[in-house]
Parts: structure tokens; sequence; C-alpha cells
């Protein structure tokens, strides 16, 4: 029997910035985030590995940079899946024709997969789920190799990003018509993960209002908060824009870090009487109540 409602609060892009983590460490202190996303690669990992030791509530699982980031194998290594820069590309629809056609980018594109499980598992810190950069595994070959791989690391958890219109507010047209049309990809999706024997959430927050997950949009979402699992993730960070990266100078990280710290959010999270935590702890949880 499963808890009638699961609220799982992400922060992404941890390790990608000071300021990132800064965020994330506040937000798991004071505030009502409960996980973090960790990239392997990014500047301020070893900062966010720090800080999570020293977090025993919050849940961290991997970020899988395969997109607008850097790699963790040396780019001579994997040469098919970065630029003259040793970088990723941002060209997630031609890397996604090159995974599916060349069996050399697949080669190496699951060696920079397992390094970066590699890492994750360096770091001692517990594996509490994996998704990646971009929603990049919404791609059947980045998917299909993260499982694969992910089977020798403790793979458990992996977020399906199915953003329902319901839970924005307003529900707008374009997000109506990206649900339309990527509800075939997710339904694999969510295929995949059941017969893997791998748990996912059941919807999602986070997408249509990427970089601008103020406390009125939490609020609201929490108000309508649907039976099942429900992962909202944010960007926060203590300050805002370009100087967090380049491609996220629209962002209103510090907006979002205010949001999670909210005490308005904290009690209506406690007023909706939603079990929280990671999806470590909706395992544990799940294997509680069967037990029961």
């Amino acid at each position: 029997m499963r808890p009638e409602r699961f609220l799982i609060v992400t922060a992404d892009d941890f390790g990608l910035h000071e300021a990132v983590n800064e965020a994330v460490e506040l937000a798991s202190r004071t505030g009502t985030l409960n996980a973090a996303s960790l990239m392997m690669g990014a500047p301020a990992t070893a900062d966010a590995v720090r800080r999570a030791r020293e977090l025993p509530t919050l849940r961290v699982g991997l970020h899988l940079v395969l997109t607008d980031g850097a790699p963790t194998l040396p780019p001579d290594e994997i040469a098919a899946l970065v630029d003259r820069h040793g970088r990723f590309r941002s060209r997630l629809v031609t890397d996604a024709a090159r995974y599916f056609l060349s069996p050399g980018a697949r080669r190496q594109l699951e060696a920079e997969i397992r390094a970066q499980f590699q890492a994750f598992v360096a770091t001692g810190l517990p594996l509490d789920h994996v998704n990646a950069h971009k929603h990049f595994h919404i791609h059947p070959t980045v998917l299909g190799l993260m499982l694969r791989v992910g089977r020798d690391f403790g793979l458990r958890a992996v977020r399906v990003p199915y953003e329902p219109a319901a839970l924005l507010q307003p529900p707008s047209l374009m997000a109506r018509v990206a649900g339309w049309s990527m509800t075939p990809w997710l339904q694999l999706m969510k295929g995949r993960l059941q017969r893997a024997g791998v748990l996912c959430n059941d919807q999602l927050l986070g997408i249509h209002h990427s970089g601008a997950m103020n406390e009125t949009t939490l609020l609201e979402a929490i108000k309508r908060l649907p039976v099942g699992v429900t992962e909202i993730y944010l960007h926060p960070a203590t300050v805002s824009g370009a100087i967090i990266a380049r491609s996220m100078s629209g962002y209103r990280h510090a907006e979002e870090l205010a949001a999670l710290r909210s005490p308005r959010l904290r009690a209506l999270v406690t007023q909706m009487r939603a079990a929280c935590g990671g999806y470590g702890d909706l395992a544990r949880l799940r294997s509680q109540r069967y037990a029961a």
C-alpha cells in the first residue's frame, strides 16, 4: 500500500557553483528541501560533497551531465560527445540522433555514464536517485544505458519528467501541448522503469516554470498536490543569473531559495499531511507498509 501523497522537493545542479551549494545547505537546514541532484564534473562538486556529508536529512542523487556541461572522462576519450573545448554540446536533437545511429558514440556515452556513477560512489554518499541534466534521460538510448550501468551501482530510483497541466496555475496552452507531445515517450519510460524494478515519481513540477519557481508557484502547486508521488525540482542559489551559468542568465535562483525557506510553504506542506523525503525514504515507507 502506498502513501496517499508523497512529496520530494529536489535541488538540481548541486555542485555547479558554491552559491548553489550554499543554497542547498540553507534550504535543507531551514526550509522544505528534501534532496539534491549532484553533478560530478562541475566546478564546485567537492564543496557540494563536503556540505552533503554534514546534512543528514538531505538525500543526494546523481545528476548525469551529458549536455551543456563538463564530462568526467578526459575529452580525448569521448571525442564523439564533446566540442573542441572538451565540453558537451547543447544540441539535444543532433546528439539524440547520433546516439541512435552511431555505435561508437554509444560506447563512449556508456563509458562516460559509468564514469559519473563511479565518481558518485567514490564520494561515499548513499545514492538516492538518478536523473539527467536537461531531462536527457527521456532519450531511450540514454535511459537504457543509465539502467544497464546503474544496476552495478545500486540504482533504485529515476525521475520521470511528466508535468501534468493540472499542477500549473494557470495551465497554459503551451504546457498542455508539451504534455500531449511527450506522453508516448513518458509512457515508454515509465514502463521500462517498472519492468526494471526502479522507483519513479507519478508527476513532476518544475519544467514549465524552470528558473522561476517562486513562493506563489509553489504554494499553488502544493494546494493542488495530487495523490501519488510528486517531485518538485528547483534551481536555488544565493545569487541569480549568469554568474551561476551562462545558460541560466534569466534564472531567478535567489527567489527559488527564498521560496524553499518560506514559512508559509512549510506550514502548507504540514497542513496537506503529505509524507516527505527522498526516494530512499519512499522505498522504506513502502516496505514498512507492505510488512504491516
